[in-house]
């Protein structure tokens, strides 16, 4: 089970952390990926870490503003986002499977429920 947490309202160009916190010893043998869905949108990648941390992919809408980051021993994976813009505001989810997966064909076992992030301009 995947719990996101740490959305809100941030101004333009500001900062905030994403945490994706997971119940079950395995979750370190898992790739963790970011998702995002803005109003009237699909659903699209944002970010993804292999299950080591060594690897890291990102979107290139992202790219240079975002950095994911992972903390095996607290089973819980991190989403930095800085220099926020108001085309960000989305509900973001974080997902895990066996490898990582940069769009919705996955390969992805697991959704958590998803928290709100609002850019003001």
């Amino acid at each position: 089970q995947l719990q996101a947490s740490g959305g809100g309202l941030v101004e333009s160009g500001g900062s905030l952390r994403l945490s994706c916190a997971a119940s079950g010893r395995t979750f370190s043998t898992y790739a963790a990926n970011w998702f995002r869905q803005a109003p009237g949108k699909e659903r699209e990648f944002v970010a993804a870490i292999s299950w080591n941390g060594r690897g890291t992919y990102y979107a290139n809408s992202v790219r240079g503003r975002f950095t994911i980051s992972r903390d095996n021993a607290k089973n819980t994976v991190y989403l930095q986002m800085n220099s926020l813009k108001p085309e960000d505001t989305a509900v973001y989810y974080c997902s895990a499977g066996s490898t990582i997966a940069t769009s919705l064909r996955g390969p992805i076992d697991y959704w958590g429920q998803g928290t709100l992030v609002t850019v003001s301009s």
